[in-house]
């Protein structure tokens, strides 16, 4: 295959560099860096703080200077919200102007409205994926724009069904897991939970079912709701439950590789869950809730699927679960969840774009 120009656009408000503040920010530097290793061109435009090896270009707005007026005005929206704005306005019109032709194609990772919003601007093919389920403005910008133009991947069959009434053409492409960087660990006798110390992630359960099933838990994460942390989990730290931190991506797969299994515990739907992916390729088998997209991942050779919200069920689940093979976990990762199939997939995608825009 040719080496590829590719654009690739990330979300600006969390650097895309370690230690990642979610998966998102992950899947991007993976796909970046896989790509990279393909011999293709690669282009990354990415929140401020991103990993220099990988960004070549940053989402910022240094040049947007608003008048006192405007500040003053009562319908100025919040700063975040009008950075983010701006930053998208200003790589849209370069991606259509100075920089058209730069690129063969353009992948678009954001949760911003302005890359589908203005693709009709752009003279050259728009991926764009969808890692989230429907939101309010990109909704409203793929009913409202041309987008005869874009792609649409998403990153599960249960994310490409939420927006199957928005944009019913959409393939789907699941994200992969480097096996280099998840290897595989020798277990152990403790649980794990990893992932945003969030109130929808809900690791106080995690905890509820260690502790009732007798199990030492570890959890490890950035604390992006600390008001929820401070109120939910942080009384519940003991020798039985620790708090390991933000850690960064080899520290994270060390922790994972030791334990007897993940507990995943999310309140609402997962579009994907990468974290059952990585915890499988580490050997480390899953008790999950099976919301969203995690069942087309979880297996009943790997892990063990419960009702969401059931605590009782999920530590009914482990004694079980630790007792699976670290073997067949392994397997189920490399065959459904490899990094080389997502990009495989999305090449193959990228080429059918510019075939059609020939």
């Amino acid at each position: 295959m040719r080496a590829l120009r590719i654009a690739v656009i990330a979300d600006s408000r969390h650097p895309v560099a370690e230690p990642f503040a979610g998966g998102l920010e992950s899947h991007v530097w993976h796909l970046t860096t896989a790509l990279r290793r393909r011999g293709h061109l690669v282009s990354l435009f990415a929140g401020p703080g991103s990993d220099p090896r990988i960004a070549t270009g940053l989402l910022t707005a240094a040049r947007v200077r608003l008048s006192a007026a405007a500040r003053r005005d009562p319908s100025m929206p919040e700063q975040a919200w009008m950075h983010d704005h701006h930053a998208y306005l200003e790589l849209m019109l370069r991606l259509a102007g100075e920089l058209a032709e730069s690129f063969d194609v353009i992948h678009n990772h954001s949760l911003h409205y302005l890359p589908v919003a203005m693709a009709s601007m752009l003279r050259t093919p728009l991926v764009t994926t969808l890692h989230t389920p429907p939101t309010p403005w990109l909704e409203s910008a793929i009913r409202a724009a041309d987008t005869s133009a874009v792609r649409f991947v998403a990153v599960s069959q249960h994310t490409a069904d939420a927006w199957s009434s928005v944009t019913p053409d959409v393939r789907v492409v699941r994200n992969g897991v480097p096996r280099a960087h998840w290897p595989v660990g020798t277990g152990g006798r403790e649980l794990i939970w990893f992932g945003r110390v969030t109130e929808e992630k809900a690791p106080h359960l995690a905890i509820a079912a260690a502790v009732r099933a007798g199990y030492r838990l570890r959890i490890a994460g950035p604390i992006h709701d600390k008001a929820y942390f401070e109120r939910c989990v942080e009384p519940l730290l003991d020798r039985q439950v620790r708090y390991l931190g933000h850690l960064t991506a080899s520290v994270l797969a060390h922790e994972v590789g030791r334990s007897a299994a993940t507990l995943v515990t999310p309140m609402w739907d997962e579009p994907y869950g990468l974290v059952v992916a990585e915890s499988l390729s580490c050997g480390t088998p899953v008790a999950a809730f099976g919301r969203g997209g995690i069942p087309e991942i979880l297996t009943s050779s790997c892990g063990e699927l419960v009702t969401g919200g059931d605590v009782e069920a999920l530590a009914r689940a482990v004694p079980r679960v630790v007792r699976l093979s670290r073997a067949c976990a392994v397997r189920r990762a490399t065959d459904f969840c490899s990094i080389e199939r997502m990009v495989d997939s999305y090449l193959e995608m990228f080429e059918e774009s510019l075939a059609v825009s020939a």
